[in-house]
């Protein structure tokens, strides 16, 4: 049978009021970029005749502009998950605009599995981007996975953005595959990086699918460069991976890396790629990025496996230029692959992710600014944080020009425990919480990663407390908070007024 060609409004009009759509891509990249945009416009003159028009949505990760920034501002969400970095979805997720889009923040590995066990409802739609597409219904993805196996998979039907910009050469970089449900499931038969377990293509019904041609450029824009406090910070990883390495407790050929998103992350590698002292290594993450790329061509890395090709246009041209080079160094797969637990502690993964906030004992705040407004989410994090080989979260010391302090008596939101939390490190050093009381991590971070211009009053702070197994204070935890809520700086709190 012949595939089905529609235009982008034709593909927008088979998605109806209530449908929940599931979105190719993991960041913006691998994302579709023009039916979203007719989608948006439908829902707006659905509404102009006062009409109902909502679309609940999952997808890998984040999105691109056309997919959460276009559909925000459209009023047009009933639902979104797992997790978005858009500013206008994240102002109609915390009530800023419209009513507020009830939003649930998942860890990234567990949504393609519990939309199988039918956890989150149908998927009615699913819209993929793709760089080839067969009559027989293998869909090749373009730079993100996430979760488009399952979805396609699910959905009754299935629109392809079959994206003109992205060569059909990319075919042989994905490991496709879906995991099996409980209690059935076996080992995930991944030992290694390079290793492959499932196919190029995603196959799909071919009577599904709807195809939509595009010749659209990706949404990179790069991230912002490497600073003097990121440089510091990357720097401080790279010297304490050398210590470790010298007192044999990470091995002489390394473990596999994974790094969140990011500035910081790409100031980690870059500093890791200049360390004459750290060998070749491998990645097993989320999202690759510029500094991978780099570092792949330097030799320094030997392979990546990740989620998504998240890298600026520039870089992007240059891969897809020298694709015999980077298609047996690099591999893309499912976020059920890329962030699997199990796999995780197998290979034995280097975890280093990027925290909002710190408190003195070591919980960690990713996701909310001052405890009740939603940033993006928790993403992988907690992914690999849980059951990495060592977890390690990295933060500037200070945000708002130093009016805010990054470590704080008690976190305003926790995503990760202090159970799963082993170093912290900021621009002035390292925290190793491996093995230590409350009152021990409280010293090692609040000396080590601390601003200086904090340290005082976060020892006053944990000195309220002289009995129990942790000094934590409820009446004065939240004081560095309520300061800055009140006169928008952390720097006048004062704990000497709880002391009794």
């Amino acid at each position: 049978m012949s595939l089905k060609f529609i235009s982008a409004q034709e593909a927008a009009s088979l998605v109806k009021h209530n449908d929940n759509v599931g979105f190719s891509g993991f960041t913006h990249a691998g994302c579709p970029k023009v039916v979203p945009i007719e989608i948006a416009k439908l829902a707006e003159a659905e509404h102009a005749k006062g009409n109902p028009f909502k679309i609940g949505m999952f997808t890998g990760a984040s999105t691109g502009e056309a997919i959460d920034g276009y559909l925000a501002r459209a009023n047009a969400v009933k639902f979104r998950t797992p997790y978005q970095t858009n500013k206008d979805m994240r102002n109609a997720i915390n009530k800023l605009e419209h009513e507020p889009v009830p939003y649930f923040d998942m860890h990234l590995s567990l949504l393609a599995q519990e939309l199988r066990y039918g956890f989150l409802g149908n998927v009615d739609v699913a819209i993929v981007e793709a760089c080839d597409v067969t009559e027989d219904g293998q869909i090749v993805p373009t730079t993100g996975v996430g979760i488009s196996p399952t979805v396609c998979r699910l959905a009754k039907i299935v629109i392809v953005e079959l994206n003109k910009q992205v060569p059909a050469k990319l075919r042989g970089i994905h490991d496709l595959c879906e995991l099996q449900d409980p209690p059935h499931r076996s080992p995930i038969g991944i030992s290694s990086p390079q290793d492959r377990i499932g196919k190029e293509y995603i196959q799909v019904d071919p009577t599904k699918i709807y195809v939509v041609e595009t010749n659209v450029e990706s949404d990179g824009g790069g991230f912002a460069p490497v600073d003097e406090v990121t440089a510091k910070i990357g720097e401080n990883v790279a010297n304490f991976f050398v210590s470790e390495m010298k007192n044999g407790r990470i091995p002489a050929d390394f473990l596999p890396i994974q790094s969140g998103v990011g500035n910081i992350a790409n100031a980690v590698l870059a500093a890791m790629g200049s360390n004459d002292e750290i060998p070749k290594f491998n990645v097993y993450t989320e999202v690759i990025q510029d500094a991978v790329i780099e570092l792949i061509r330097k030799g320094k890395i030997k392979f990546a496996s990740g989620c998504s090709l998240t890298v600026s246009n520039e870089e992007l041209l240059k891969v897809f230029a020298d694709l015999d080079f980077f298609k047996d160094k690099i591999v893309l797969r499912p976020s059920e692959l890329s962030n699997n637990p199990e796999i995780v502690r197998r290979l034995g993964i280097i975890g280093i992710n990027t925290a909002i906030e710190v408190d003195v004992f070591g919980n960690i705040n990713s996701t909310h600014i001052m405890g009740t407004n939603m940033m993006n989410g928790i993403g992988g994090s907690g992914d690999f944080t849980r059951s990495a080989y060592m977890s390690i979260f990295v933060t500037p010391s200070t945000a708002k020009n130093g009016d805010i302090s990054a470590i704080v008596p008690k976190v305003s939101h926790e995503d990760h425990s202090e159970h799963s939390v082993k170093i912290v490190v900021s621009e002035y050093g390292v925290a190793d919480l491996r093995g230590k009381s409350p009152r021990q991590r409280a010293k090692e971070i609040i000396e080590n990663c601390a601003h200086p211009d904090y340290r005082e009053q976060l020892w006053d702070y944990v000195k309220l407390q002289e009995k129990g197994h942790t000094p934590q204070n409820i009446y004065a935890c939240y004081e560095f908070h309520r300061e800055f809520m009140e006169k928008k700086s952390m720097k006048g709190a004062d704990f000497k007024k709880f002391e009794k």
